[in-house]
């Protein structure tokens, strides 16, 4: 059971961080996030099981545009061109991740968790997934305007799915 979130989080969450985390250490892999609209969710979850933080590499809070540049490296032309969600920066962000840390699976994710502004998808995620030394993946999420936490909730469901079939 995770120690803090637990009673915030459906059991099926529960679950696919402990897989998350043992499939991790079963075969010594390390992992890190970057995270916007989840703000340290994921990174949370996957400090938060007892015994397992070891697999555990770093995080990164990336909420602003800025910040996604200054911490991940991305190219402020790529934000301008893309959006700050996009299946672009998704990408960057977890390639970014894997390149200033010493992880072997960096996650990232970022959407639209509430109201943007015009033009924006309420619950438009986009989730990306890189391998030190081989392929990203990604995935784009349409969640609906189902709120604030139900989206970060959904997000994080994705996540970890994401980072499973990653480890294998």
């Amino acid at each position: 059971m995770t120690e803090t979130l637990s009673p915030a989080l459906p059991d099926d969450i529960e679950a696919l961080v402990h897989a998350v985390l043992r499939a991790a250490r079963d075969r010594d892999r390390t992992l890190a996030t970057a995270e916007s609209c989840t703000g340290g969710l994921l990174a949370s979850l996957l400090t938060d099981v007892e015994g397992a933080g070891h697999v555990f590499e770093r995080g990164f809070v990336c909420y602003s545009e800025d910040a996604k540049c200054e911490l991940l490296g991305i190219a402020r032309e790529r934000i301008d061109s893309c959006g700050a969600v996009s299946r672009e920066v998704a990408v960057a962000m977890a390639k970014g991740a894997i390149l200033r840390s010493h992880a072997d699976i960096a996650m990232a994710i970022t959407g639209f968790a509430g109201a943007g502004g015009p033009g924006d998808e309420e619950g438009l995620v986009h989730l990306a997934c890189a391998l030190r030394g081989g392929a990203t993946t990604h995935r784009e999420a349409h969640f609906g305007a189902i709120g604030r936490g139900a989206i970060r909730i959904a997000s994080l469901r994705a996540a970890l799915e994401m980072m499973r079939d990653a480890i294998g």
